[in-house]
């Protein structure tokens, strides 16, 4: 009884052995083969199209040369809104104060009215203060409106 294997375990033993046999394979085969050639990588490669070090200091030393970066959007949430105000409403008067990438008026599922309240994101966050002190407090279409940073919801 002591040499009586499953059939599962006669068919494991097979599949581990053909295992082995295909990775010894493969090995001797890398091993016919040789060894890959590695490729050699240019400075233009590494470096892509970085400045050269003259033309950096140059930049540096001429700060009147604007340098420009990616801007970075910040959300505004605007609170105590009327409930005739609309999306464009509230894009038309935030476009006032810089590039508005977004604007929404909250609206109630079932009935499709406003909730009072609504986000506008504004492209740079750099605007985001100027905003806030201009309209904040402001009236808009017959309500004076809150604006503040959106903060996430917990």
């Amino acid at each position: 009884m002591s040499n009586y294997y499953s059939s599962g375990k006669r068919s494991r033993e097979a599949n581990k052995a053909k295992k082995q046999q295909e990775k010894a394979q493969a090995r001797e085969a890398r091993r016919e083969r040789g060894p890959r050639e590695i490729p050699i990588a240019t400075a233009e490669d590494l470096t892509g199209n970085l400045p050269s070090i003259e033309d950096a200091m140059r930049a540096i030393e001429n700060p009147g040369q604007e340098r420009s970066a990616a801007t970075i959007p910040v959300r505004l949430f605007v609170g105590s809104l009327s409930s005739s105000t609309t999306a464009s409403d509230l894009r038309n008067a935030f476009s006032a104060y810089g590039p508005v990438a977004d604007a929404v008026v909250m609206t109630e599922r079932e009935t499709g009215a406003s909730r009072g309240f609504g986000f506008v994101t504004m492209s740079n966050r750099k605007d985001a203060p100027r905003v806030i002190e201009a309209l904040n407090g402001a009236d808009l279409k017959g309500s004076s409106i809150v604006v503040n940073v959106a903060t996430e919801r917990r």
